[in-house]
């Protein structure tokens, strides 16, 4: 057996088993599935968005080439199933994988899909296509790919510069690879979507609404069960929260409610089926590298020396959080280090008063005192689960001489700020997984378009890729914790904490599995129904 293929099959047990345990129903047909969202994205195109906002409405109107099972909740490479691809397969060095498309599929408008939209798409993801994404999130997601080739309409071969043995893993996220038409262009995507997905966009209204509708001609002819999703735009939780309670809505969105939230609606609905998730989203302490002072690598690590992880923790979560670095802990990350590991990181010595004293220490010496503190804004996203832990982290920057004022920016404003490096100091937050690729890349990587601090290692940039090339588990996992050790002492982007995020749906909403390691990929949605 090939060493990349020796690998994959380390972890097929698990998905084996949660693939057959999955019960047979007697699904029905029709409906409408009604949630809210708390903020309006900026536009329904899939690859220009990075938010959940944008790509959980829009993750059923596409399809990608393979896809993860919706029914496993903690994907890996065992649970990638066919999609618009039926079969494909590696060559004998591991650099080139070739897919057997689906025949008969069409796009909503009614036109062919074909090999030849493959390669479309993903001129679009490398910026080689005549018209270009407007924001292009995903680009480094894929720089390993050298190019994509036909042969004729129903076979696509993507061609790397190097072995990636972890490379269907990107091909089968919701987030990283949705497959666009040829014959749509890029401004018309952000308003009117066209996909082969089991539902056809129908309406964006900014702040108000996204609505899409059963695909009647959908491959999988019995397929969707639905006739139609909603997704009501909802800014504040508390009325949204009524709103479910009430009767209003089916679902609330996902991941979003906080433990006391979540504690809420069980108590005033308790026939509602909730589930909590563990976060595989983390909070994290952005700065901008090139704006003075916090060019001063000495200032950027009094910083990170002032966060007290367990207090977020235990005052957002209640105690049920997480504190990990930049890849999701276990067990709902399987990549990640455990708790007496990342104690051992630089900057997350239990004892906060005592890095609190050397963060002070380091403030005065550069001029800064309890009559002279650094006045910053602190910029986050307009949402509570960034809006919350952005205060309690303005209030932990007082211990050491940092004055703080809250900038709250809309969702549809958010993503590009950020991106343009529109800010000095901020609290994002980010994905951590399913798989190190493209995490560690897209994010850590020297001029990689996730990069939002800028943050620049030509050592980590070895590392990085010696991990991508690695097909045995468990000497990836040794490179990966190095990452996350080099990724802290140089106070890269300090991970803050994992919040749990819960979920409550009425209880004739059937079909819908949470994923514990990842917040995009299971929204296909096309087998969900109504049990009434």
């Amino acid at each position: 057996m090939k060493p990349y293929l020796r690998a994959l099959a380390a972890t097929g047990s698990l998905a084996l088993v949660l693939v057959v345990s999955q019960p047979v129903l007697a699904q029905k047909q029709g409906g409408v599935l009604r949630l809210y969202s708390p903020a309006s994205p900026a536009s329904m195109s899939n690859l220009e968005e990075a938010t959940i906002v944008a790509e959980m409405p829009t993750m059923g109107v596409f399809n990608n080439l393979i896809l993860f099972d919706q029914h496993v909740p903690q994907v890996s490479l065992h649970s990638i199933k066919p999609e618009l691809a039926t079969s494909w397969a590696w060559n004998e060095d591991g650099t080139e994988l070739t897919f057997q498309l689906r025949q008969g599929v069409k796009w909503h408008d009614g036109k062919p899909f074909t090999a030849q939209d493959v390669t479309c798409t993903w001129a679009l993801y490398q910026d080689k296509a005549p018209e270009k994404l407007r924001v292009n999130p995903r680009k480094s997601t894929y720089d390993n790919v050298d190019r994509v080739t036909t042969n004729g309409d129903f076979e696509v071969t993507f061609h790397l510069k190097r072995p990636q043995p972890a490379f269907p893993m990107l091909l089968a996220g919701g987030f990283t690879s949705p497959i666009y038409p040829c014959h749509v262009p890029p401004s018309q995507m952000r308003t009117h979507p066209i996909g082969t997905g089991p539902f056809k966009f129908v309406e964006f209204k900014p702040n108000e609404h996204v609505k899409v509708a059963r695909n009647p001609d959908y491959w999988r002819s019995d397929r969707p069960y639905l006739d139609g999703i909603e997704w009501a735009i909802i800014r504040d939780p508390s009325t949204a929260g009524l709103a479910f309670v009430s009767g209003k809505f089916d679902m609330t969105f996902p991941f979003e409610l906080s433990v006391t939230r979540m504690d809420d609606i069980e108590n005033q609905v308790p026939q509602a089926v909730c589930e909590m998730t563990p976060g595989a989203v983390n909070r994290h302490l952005l700065v901008n590298r090139d704006t003075p002072p916090f060019s001063n690598p000495e200032l950027r690590r009094a910083m990170a020396l002032s966060i007290d992880r367990q207090a977020f923790v235990d005052t957002l979560t209640q105690g049920k959080g997480e504190i990990g670095g930049i890849l999701q802990p276990p067990p709902g990350g399987l990549w990640g280090m455990p708790r007496e590991e990342i104690n051992k990181l630089p900057g997350y010595d239990p004892n906060t008063e005592k890095r609190r004293a050397e963060g002070r220490a380091i403030m005065q010496k550069l001029g800064y005192g309890p009559d002279n503190p650094l006045k910053i804004k602190v910029t986050t996203r307009d949402w509570s689960i960034y809006r919350d832990p952005a205060v309690l982290l303005i209030d932990q920057f007082k211990q050491i001489y940092i004055d703080g004022e809250l900038e709250l920016i809309d969702t549809a404003q958010y993503f590009p700020k950020i991106y343009r490096k529109n800010f000095t100091v901020a609290l994002n937050l980010q994905t951590s997984g399913p798989d190190p690729d493209p995490i560690v890349g897209s994010f850590y990587g020297c001029g990689a378009s996730l990069n939002w601090d800028g943050y620049c290692n030509p050592e980590l940039d070895k590392m990085i890729e010696q991990q991508s090339r690695e097909a045995d588990i468990e000497r990836r996992k040794r490179v990966l914790w190095a990452i996350e050790r080099k990724l802290a002492q140089d106070n890269a982007r300090p991970i803050i904490f994992y919040s749990v995020g819960g979920t409550c749906m009425q209880p004739y909403v059937k079909g819908v599995t949470f994923m514990v390691n990842s917040i995009f990929n299971s929204w296909r949605m096309e087998d969900v129904w109504l049990d009434k």
